[in-house]
């Protein structure tokens, strides 16, 4: 995986009768205190979102229905992740590249933020972000 991400495994709790459930917890399924919650649907097929990257914020994305392909990158790095069930979590730490591409129709992207929106810390120039990603990952 690219740096600063990996796939988190949700655990569902499921009855054939009641069927599943998936609980979430900041600091214990979700690698951080969860302080901002949103999701993104209704986006057709062909178009893309996304297109930044973070200073500091980290994120968990989850595909509750549907699929999505994320694509993260770093400098010199690049993977596709394909999001198509909803109990497998991307985690994208800071300093990491995203769009997200590929939309099924019913596709419901849900995205747990660390960190409440401030639009200082977006990075939305893809040249200014290879020149602050690369001084971020020769730490």
């Amino acid at each position: 995986m690219i740096s600063n991400t990996r796939i988190i495994d949700l655990t569902a709790c499921s009855d054939d009768k009641f069927g599943s459930l998936v609980a979430l917890e900041g600091d214990k399924s979700i690698p951080f205190q969860v302080r901002r919650v949103y999701y993104i649907y209704g986006v057709p097929g062909d178009e893309t979102r996304g297109h930044h990257s973070h200073n500091e914020l980290e994120q968990v994305l989850i595909c509750v229905s549907g699929s999505v392909t994320i694509v993260v990158s770093t400098p010199g790095a690049e993977e596709e992740v394909l999001l198509d069930s909803p109990t497998k979590g991307l985690y994208i730490g800071p300093m990491v590249w995203r769009v997200m591409k590929d939309f099924s129709h019913d596709a419901v992207l849900l995205v747990l933020a660390s960190e409440y929106f401030d639009e200082k810390d977006y990075i939305r120039g893809h040249d200014s972000y290879i020149v602050k990603a690369k001084k971020y990952f020769q730490k």
